[in-house]
């Protein structure tokens, strides 16, 4: 372990950003291998409801994620503010009314990637497991997806559904027909090596 590199520090304080709280990441930051690690910082995450009204999709690209791939461990965080909606009422009312993003600021996931081998450089299936948090509530949560190994980098991808209930997100009765209960989330995390 070299306790004193200082691409050790800065990874480490880059983890200690990204959730807030270093307990959840002592995982990630002793290594086996250094060259084991791997950082996000080129996502998209994109969401889409169905509802007999309207659909109502958002977009995001500012998640930041931290992956280990020896061990499996897995982090990620979403900043709420930045999904990106087509009408900008719409995006009002998602951080103001139901996700409340000035209480809530981030959506995140830790846990760990199943079922992958880590030495084959091709796509592969893989699962997820591991506590989503949304608008300050944990839940459990499996998610199958792909993993991509090529040349030091790792590409992910899922699609999941999450079901607002679930996160105490609640629908005014009001504008019911126009939000789905359960969202669509697709997430796709580029990684590279940390050198």
């Amino acid at each position: 372990m070299h306790v004193n590199s200082s691409k050790n520090i800065e990874f480490m304080n880059w983890l200690l950003r990204l959730i807030g709280i270093g307990s959840l990441l002592l995982v990630l930051i002793v290594p086996k291998s250094f060259a084991q690690k791997y950082k996000s910082d080129s996502s998209y995450v994109h969401f889409f409801s169905s509802a007999p009204m309207e659909d109502i999709e958002a977009k995001n690209f500012d998640g930041q994620s931290a992956f280990n791939l020896a061990t499996g461990e897995i982090v990620f965080s979403i900043p709420i503010i930045s999904f990106t909606f087509a009408k900008s009422l719409m995006q009002e009312h998602f951080n103001e009314n139901y996700l409340e993003s000035d209480k809530y600021p981030k959506a995140s996931f830790r846990g760990k990637i199943y079922g992958y081998d880590p030495a084959a450089q091709v796509t592969q299936k893989a699962s997820a497991k591991g506590i989503m948090k949304i608008h300050g509530v944990e839940q459990e949560m499996s998610v199958l997806g792909e993993l991509k190994i090529n040349e030091g980098k790792i590409e992910m991808k899922a699609k999941f559904p999450i079901k607002l209930e679930d996160y105490k997100i609640k629908i005014p009765k009001v504008v019911f027909y126009n939000i789905a209960e359960i969202v669509e989330v697709t997430i796709n995390f580029n990684y590279e090596k940390i050198d």
